[in-house]
């Protein structure tokens, strides 16, 4: 059950991005595991709950150790997050649903951070073909979310027939529709859990509609 992140989930990350070493890493670990690691695990499944039933779907928790088989400048990552996505070989090449945090405090939402050149084209035949059924989808979820659905852009995209579409057109990577949380009352607590939930559930239309390009 997930009751919240805590003020100490904050002082572990600002901890650990300021002494970034084994030593203080194994004198703080009870810390990471009770204020960081296992709420993670525990906000994570409840909300993958809605997501179990569609084919496809796994649940992701990253863990705070880096690989040091990409020779990283520090042993410890400095945030932790989770994902919803499809079991695929790279997680960036994917639209995912994510809720991550750090010293700041917490981010979470729907991110697609690196499409692949192919998908965009099919992507963008795609839009061409049926522009009213991503208007709409583009439309809804933002009357939903109360949010934005922002991306990374080409400088010098493709010009579509439909001017409606030009601003989809250009769209290149990191395309996102996502909350920030500054630490307090609203990050501390198990009300997380229903706020991040809905929102999911509320860009679901919007992950499956872009899981059909990327599998």
């Amino acid at each position: 059950m997930f009751t919240g992140f805590t003020p100490e989930t904050v002082d572990f990350l600002w901890g650990i991005r300021m002494s970034n070493n084994r030593e203080w890493f194994l004198q703080h670990k009870k810390q990471y595991t009770d204020t960081l690691y296992e709420p993670m695990k525990a906000l994570g499944q409840a909300v993958f709950q809605p997501f179990l039933e569609k084919p496809g779907n796994i649940l992701k928790v990253s863990r705070i150790y880096r690989d040091a088989r990409m020779h990283p400048p520090t042993p410890y990552k400095e945030s932790l997050w989770l994902c919803i996505r499809q079991e695929v070989d790279w997680w960036a090449e994917n639209p995912c649903l994510y809720f991550e945090i750090t010293p700041e405090g917490a981010s979470y939402g729907f991110f697609y951070w690196k499409p692949r050149t192919a998908v965009l084209e099919t992507f963008r035949q795609r839009i061409a073909a049926k522009p009213d059924e991503f208007l709409s989808l583009i439309h809804d979820t933002e009357q939903a979310t109360g949010q934005p659905i922002s991306a990374q852009c080409y400088k010098r995209p493709k010009i579509p027939e439909n001017p409606a579409l030009a601003p989809y057109f250009a769209w290149k990577g990191e395309i996102g529709c996502t909350r920030t949380i500054e630490p307090g009352e609203k990050l501390f607590g198990p009300q997380l859990e229903d706020e991040v939930r809905d929102f999911f559930e509320k860009l679901a239309p919007l992950y499956e509609y872009f899981n059909q390009y990327a599998v």
